[in-house]
């Protein structure tokens, strides 16, 4: 549904993206990852409309959305990180004028508003100041504006930030939900939200594309060292599980008569099997087998360990964006 192809952004000397390519299908959501200043706030607002790449294309089920960026723009709802609102109106009022924005006729506003209600769950503040609200609704208007009009697809920028715990469980939620039957790009710095809510993850750094692949295969592909944690009770447990191929490195330590063995392994073997028939070959009682895989924040750093200065970063990510929101 989506095609970004060799998409290059520059601010002056700096280059924001540099040739980024990717393609994101329908129903999709996509986890765009990157440190701050990666290029994922300018990636977010070309995909938007907002910004022209200066070179490269990006295309919505094949056409070049620069051919008509007002019909690219209404298949698109956008939920910026700043989530501009406006304090002195009431939910009702910013959601009509959003409405109006949008270019919505009477009954296209009514139908539509009533639809983005219903599904970001704003019926108990419909009819209150903007201003008295607490965040998690703000956050749940601003996502009301972007799905008013029935976007295709819905590109969110870190709709969680400044959330306590449960209003992030409660946006997660919304974000699945809202993913049923759109095509959703989300940015966003924490991990539990991707690996819960994610098909697919895309990591920019230093304003390439770096990683493209579901959590799993991002995980596998890094992974230069799989550990496994075995407990056992019976005889030579440390020693016979070292031997096997690929074991690079082991520790144990005795658990109420039993011993937990903690084993290091290079490569791509899956020893599970393996260390399940020497259990029963040897006789042992197996109290636990399991393979650890990488966590998601190590696979981000490992990826992004080399971020361009903090000085290139603000001028390529934030004074552009600070002068459009002025």
């Amino acid at each position: 549904m989506i095609s970004v192809e060799g998409v290059t952004k520059r601010y002056g000397p700096i280059v924001a993206v540099d040739g980024a390519t990717f393609e994101v299908d329908r129903g999709e959501v996509v986890g765009f990852l990157g440190p701050n200043g990666a290029g994922k706030t300018t990636t977010m607002r070309m995909l938007t409309g907002t910004l022209q790449p200066d070179e490269g294309e990006i295309r919505f089920d094949g056409t070049p959305i620069g051919d008509d960026l007002t019909a690219a723009k209404s298949r698109v709802g956008y939920l910026p990180e700043a989530n501009p609102l406006y304090d002195d109106m009431l939910v009702c009022e910013f959601l009509e004028y959003v409405a109006r924005l949008r270019g919505l006729d009477a009954a296209q506003t009514r139908a539509g508003i009533g639809r983005a209600v219903e599904e970001t769950g704003l019926e108990d503040v419909f009819f209150r100041p903007i201003n008295e609200i607490s965040k998690g609704y703000r956050q749940r208007t601003g996502m009301a504006g972007a799905i008013l009009h029935e976007p295709e697809i819905l590109v969110l920028d870190e709709p969680t930030e400044g959330l306590d715990p449960n209003q992030r469980v409660e946006i997660r939620k919304l974000v699945n939900s809202l993913g049923t039957e759109r095509t959703v790009i989300l940015s966003t710095h924490v991990m539990q939200e991707v690996e819960a809510v994610c098909d697919r993850l895309l990591i920019i750094s230093n304003g390439a594309i770096a990683a493209d692949g579901t959590v799993a295969q991002l995980m596998d592909a890094a992974r230069g060292v799989t550990r496994y944690t075995v407990e056992a009770e019976g005889q030579d447990v440390a020693e016979t599980l070292h031997g096997l191929p690929g074991v690079t490195d082991h520790s144990s330590e005795p658990v109420d008569g039993r011993l937990r063995v903690h084993l290091e392994a290079a490569g791509d073997h899956e020893l599970r099997p393996r260390i399940f028939r020497l259990a029963t070959e040897h006789g042992w009682v197996l109290w636990e087998l399991t393979r650890e895989r990488a966590s998601l924040e190590e696979l981000f750093h490992e990826l992004t360990m080399e971020p361009r200065p903090e000085t290139d970063a603000q001028g390529a990510e934030q004074s552009p964006e600070k002068e459009e929101e002025s």
